[in-house]
C-alpha cells in the first residue's frame, strides 16, 4: 500500500569507535557495530514507531547490497513497521558503510564506503508509490552522495507535487562538508529549499546554508525565502520554532538525560516532529514531544533505538 510518509536516500550500516578520541588510523583499537543507519532510514524508522497510534503508514526508497549488512537494515525497518517494498537489493555491490569516530569536543569524523548507498536513481521512483503521500522527507546527505541520488530527490519532489499539490516537503540539510565543499552544498540544496515547507536544520547547518553569522539571522533569512516553518535543532538545548505567523521565535527546552550516543538523535527528532505535526498537535506540544524522542535516543547506543510512542509519553510524564 502506498505510504503517507516517504523518506528515501542512502541506507548503510554504521560501525563506531568504542572509545572517544580514538582516531580511525589507530591500529588494533575496537569498533562497535554494525548498526542499521543512514539518515533517511533513521528518520523513517522513528516516524514509523511514533506513527502507530495515528495509523500513518511509512515507506522508504533506497538501495542495499545483497549481504548481511543490508539484511540488518531491512529487518530493522520492517520490524518497526516501515514498508520496504521499494528498497532495491543490488547483487553487484556491498551495502554502504560509515565508520564513525567520536571526539571529546562533540565532533565526529566519518570514513565512508558508499557501496550501493548512492545508487538510488530516478528509475527507482514509482509514481503509484506516491499516490497517498502526505509528507515527503528530503535529506541533504541524499543530495550529496551521488548525482543519481540527487536527481532522484528532485524528481521525487516533482512527482509528489503532481500527485498531491498539498504535500508537505520537509528538508533536513544534514550537511556533510567532508562529502562536498560548501559552494557545491549551497548549489544542490537550493532547488529543494524552493519547495520546502518544513526545514529542520542544526545551528551549524542553518548558518552554513544561509551564509549568515548567527542562527537567528539564518532562520529569518529562510522565512524571507517563504519557508513557512523552521525548526532549529539545538541538541541538548532543545529547539526553536520560527514561523511566519509569529514575529518572535519560540524556544522549547529539551530534557536532561545521560548521553551515551548522540548519533541519529536529530533524525529521530525529525521523524517524531513530522508525525506529531501531521497528527494536528499544537506546535509547542509537537516540539516537546520531538525533544523527548531525541533525548531518549541519546541514552541508546546506535542510531536506531526501539523506543515506542508510549515510552516517550511515560518519559515526558516523569521528566
Amino acid at each position: 500500500m502506498p505510504p503517507d510518509i516517504i523518506s528515501f536516500g542512502e541506507l548503510l550500516v554504521e560501525i563506531m569507535r568504542g572509545d572517544v578520541d580514538t582516531p580511525h588510523g589507530v591500529v588494533g583499537e575496537f569498533y562497535r557495530g554494525p548498526y542499521p543507519s543512514g539518515a533517511p532510514a533513521i528518520f523513517i524508522d522513528s516516524a514509523a514507531r511514533m506513527s502507530k497510534p495515528f495509523k500513518f503508514s511509512t515507506g522508504c526508497i533506497g538501495v542495499v547490497g545483497n549481504d548481511e549488512f543490508g539484511e540488518s537494515i531491512l529487518n530493522k525497518l520492517k520490524l518497526d513497521g516501515v514498508d520496504i517494498s521499494q528498497i532495491r537489493i543490488d547483487k553487484q555491490k556491498t551495502t554502504g558503510i560509515a565508520f564513525n569516530q567520536y571526539n571529546s569536543n562533540g565532533s565526529r569524523k566519518f570514513i565512508f564506503a558508499p557501496g550501493a548507498a548512492g545508487d538510488l536513481s530516478v528509475d527507482d521512483l514509482k509514481q503509484l508509490y506516491f499516490s497517498k503521500v502526505k509528507v515527503l522527507h528530503i535529506m541533504g546527505s541524499s543530495l550529496a552522495i551521488s548525482s543519481s541520488s540527487r536527481d532522484a530527490c528532485y524528481e521525487a519532489i516533482k512527482i509528489a507535487r503532481e500527485v498531491n499539490p498539498k504535500v508537505i516537503i520537509s528538508f533536513d540539510p544534514n550537511l556533510r562538508p567532508e562529502m562536498l565543499n560548501i559552494r557545491e552544498i549551497l548549489k544542490i540544496c537550493d532547488p529543494v529549499l524552493k519547495h520546502t515547507d518544513i526545514l529542520l536544520p542544526s545551528v551549524e547547518e542553518a548558518m552554513m546554508l544561509a551564509q549568515k553569522q548567527s542562527p537567528e539571522e539564518a532562520c529569518q533569512y529562510f522565512l524571507k525565502r517563504n519557508i513557512p516553518l523552521i525548526i532549529l535543532k539545538e541538541g541538548k538545548n532543545g529547539c526553536t520554532i520560527y514561523t511566519k505567523e509569529k514575529s518572535d521565535p519560540i524556544h522549547v527546552s529539551s530534557y536532561t538525560v545521560e548521553e551515551i550516543d548522540p548519533t541519529g538523535a536529530g533524525d529521530c527528532f525529525g521523524g517524531a516532529f513530522i508525525v506529531a505535526y501531521l497528527a494536528g498537535n499544537d506546535l509547542l506540544d509537537v516540539a516537546r514531544f520531538s525533544n523527548a524522542v531525541g533525548a531518549l535516543k541519546v541514552t541508546h547506543f546506535g542510531p536506531m533505538p526501539d523506543t515506542s510512542y508510549e515510552q516517550v509519553l511515560e518519559f515526558m510524564k516523569k521528566s
